[in-house]
């Protein structure tokens, strides 16, 4: 059944659906909530605090409407009032269904935070908010991934719909399988996912859902690595190219990267195709080392390709290469989608008549039209920006090429022998000599003006910074500092210079080119969510301020200071921190203790705990919604087993008892023997 059938889904609705993945049935009860809301604490107005999270029933009073002078934003303001007294209710950028919603004399709920207006009077700013003259019930209510032109409560409405109908949830696991470990069918498993009967059955419904994921995950992971070692590979001969191109360097390598060379040296002359991923911190020197094996490859014969996920990434790692390369007869290529139509064709000609030996570029390398003449490896920067289908792409485009992934994301190594079963894992623990540790701070909210003011310092000496914010833009449902109000606050107080803002919302090529203004030191300030999080090298940014940075988890924390530090001068990270988020105020002390990527993920792993299945997921990995690879590793480990018990008497996944697995593997995978992870 599709989505556009629904009461109440037009045209537009059904376009801004699909947008996030959904249009059928199925993909609308996938969409998984990522937090709950508690409305059965209702409060009297006479007794509320500021701090305090509840709900209110009140009577409207009246609605009235204003313009934000030199703000580019609108506040709808509301009176409210129950029998002990009476609240301002706010909305900031307000819209059009939700200045109709409210009528005086209806009896409203609303759900947030109690906070003091500037006059001292009680206020609640951005609330969720239910009609109760619409049959409308206080319980547990759940909280969705913000979609846009769709509230919260429209959303529910549509989870109501689909759960009301006569659907039936089918089963997508056998019957030995959910009797030997006592799950929860998955009709049960899905509608107590939305609307729990009670905490035990949601418990039961989290647990059935996560334990399928990572089920079929690690299916996943074996059949793969088990095609990996049935379809051989590339043997490259035991040459001194290595040694050729490191004499070429002005700088010596560190231990560290001469054992994964030597590591990745010996998988290449093997006769099995490399599978390996390089984990190595923000500055560690990755790119050299992928910069020596794709020189190997060349030098051999083969075509190498790097591919990363901006187009200002990969004219930097072009430059950086074509400086290395000088000299040789290797020569570089450049890919990308904004490049002129006859400059795309000269370089995709050059790629398929071998005259271009090393290929570098954004998912344009992947393109049907890119054929390659002896495609021998395959390097992917910042791996985890990719999908599982653009790294298949890639690997395709040769027969059985050595893969080479790098992330600067660091993985307890427990956790990346589970999540990364077939690659083989390389890991670089020092960084360059001379390089300067960030100096991390953790500050309250309230410190922002003389935090400012030691940026402006900074600034004064001619230095550039980053201001990272958690939202692209004011949430309804999460109270935070967004990018759009960070960057009029900084243009406020910074009028002397020049601030820039990127976030998610914006193009790619607008990203690019506000990017390359600020790496040209046009802009002082680069306003950001974390889309910098994989950006250029900017050696004269030596100053971070991370707003709300209990509101980000600690590998991504580490991996955002990373940006500053690139330079000589001594480089500053400042966490501004809300001490009244206990778990987030504790992320950002570990972060200020130390530098150290692998004791990060080591500590983020230790204090989210495997056994943690309550409270919002903070990141997600490729086809999976709700289980997390960092909290869940023990059931990772327990179903690793499993599917190595099922796969050892059925590989193929052929007897008809495992129907339901192959059904599954085909639906999540496609053909499982094209996996690539």
């Amino acid at each position: 059944m599709k989505v556009s059938e629904f009461k109440g889904v037009g045209a537009k609705r059904t376009e801004q659906l699909s947008k996030v993945g959904i249009s059928t049935v199925s993909d609308l009860l996938s969409f998984y909530p990522i937090a709950f809301e508690n409305w059965t604490d209702v409060r009297k107005i006479c007794n509320l605090k500021p701090g305090m999270k509840c709900t209110l029933l009140v009577s409207m009073l009246n609605v009235r409407n204003h313009f934000l002078r030199g703000q580019k934003k609108t506040m709808m303001r509301l009176k409210a009032s129950d029998e002990s007294g009476v609240i301002e209710i706010i909305y900031f950028n307000s819209k059009f269904y939700q200045q109709k919603a409210f009528i005086p004399g209806r009896l409203y709920a609303f759900y947030g935070r109690i906070s003091e207006g500037k006059d001292g009077m009680i206020q609640m700013a951005n609330p969720d908010f239910q009609d109760m003259s619409q049959n409308a019930e206080l319980g547990i209510i759940p909280v969705y991934s913000t979609i846009k032109g769709i509230s919260q409560n429209m959303f529910r409405g549509l989870i109501k719909q689909a759960l009301s109908t006569d659907i039936v949830v089918e089963e997508t696991l056998p019957e030995f399988i959910i009797s030997e470990n006592k799950l929860c069918s998955r009709n049960f498993a899905v509608r107590n996912i939305h609307f729990p009967e009670n905490r035990e059955a949601y418990a039961a419904a989290k647990y059935r859902l996560i334990y399928e994921e990572l089920l079929f995950f690690q299916l996943g992971l074996f059949m793969k690595g088990n095609t990996r070692c049935n379809q051989g590979g590339i043997a490259y001969p035991a040459d001194k190219s290595m040694d050729d191109f490191l004499n070429r360097l002005s700088f010596q390598l560190t231990d560290a990267q001469r054992r994964v060379l030597t590591e990745i040296n010996r998988d290449m002359e093997a006769d099995i195709s490399m599978q390996r991923l390089l984990q190595g911190d923000v500055g560690s020197g990755k790119t050299v080392i992928a910069a020596a094996a794709l020189y190997k490859a060349a030098k051999n014969g083969w075509q190498g390709v790097l591919m990363v996920p901006t187009e200002l990434l990969a004219m930097q790692h072009f430059e950086s290469f074509s400086k290395l390369f000088g000299g040789s007869d290797i020569n570089i290529g450049f890919l990308s989608s904004h490049l002129s139509a006859a400059k795309k064709r000269s370089v995709i000609d050059k790629v398929k008549n071998h005259e271009i030996d090393i290929l570098i570029g954004t998912n344009s390398v992947i393109q049907p039209d890119v054929e390659y003449d002896k495609l021998g490896l395959v390097v992917t920067d910042e791996q985890h920006r990719f999908g599982v289908g653009q790294r298949l792409a890639l690997s395709k485009k040769g027969k059985s090429p050595d893969v080479l992934v790098m992330t600067a994301t660091p993985i307890p190594r427990t956790l990346a022998m589970v999540l990364y079963g077939e690659f083989d894992i390389s890991v670089i623990d020092e960084l360059p000599p001379g390089r300067k540790p960030v100096k991390t701070e953790v500050r309250k909210l309230s410190s922002r003006a003389a935090v400012y003011r030691f940026v402006k310092k900074q600034l004064d000496l001619g230095r550039q910074a980053y201001a990272v914010a958690p939202l692209v833009s004011d949430s309804e449902v999460v109270e935070a500092m967004s990018s759009e109000t960070l960057y009029d606050d900084l243009k406020k107080r910074f009028p002397e210079y020049n601030v820039g803002l990127v976030n998610g919302s914006m193009k790619q090529e607008e990203k690019d080119i506000v990017m390359s203004k600020f790496a040209e030191g046009r802009i002082h300030i680069l306003v950001a969510t974390v889309v910098i999080e994989v950006g250029i090298n900017v050696p004269n940014a030596t100053v971070m301020i991370i707003e709300n940075a209990e509101r980000f988890g600690l590998a991504q924390l580490h991996q955002l200071r990373g940006r500053v530090g690139r330079g000589g001068e001594q480089s500053y990270c400042i966490l501004l921190v809300d001490k009244n988020q206990e778990l987030g105020y504790k992320r950002a002390e570990v972060i200020a203790s130390t530098t150290d990527g692998f004791e990060i993920s080591d500590r983020d792993l230790e204090m989210r705990g495997p056994g943690d299945f309550f409270g919002i997921r903070q990141h997600g990995t490729a086809n999976l919604n709700l289980a997390d690879l960092s909290r869940h590793v023990g059931i990772l480990n327990e179903l690793r087993g499993k599917a190595k018990e099922i796969l050892q008497e059925d590989p193929a996944l052929a007897k008809p008892e495992n129907r339901l697995l192959a059904e599954g593997m085909d639906r999540i995978f496609g053909n499982t023997d094209r996996l690539v992870f």
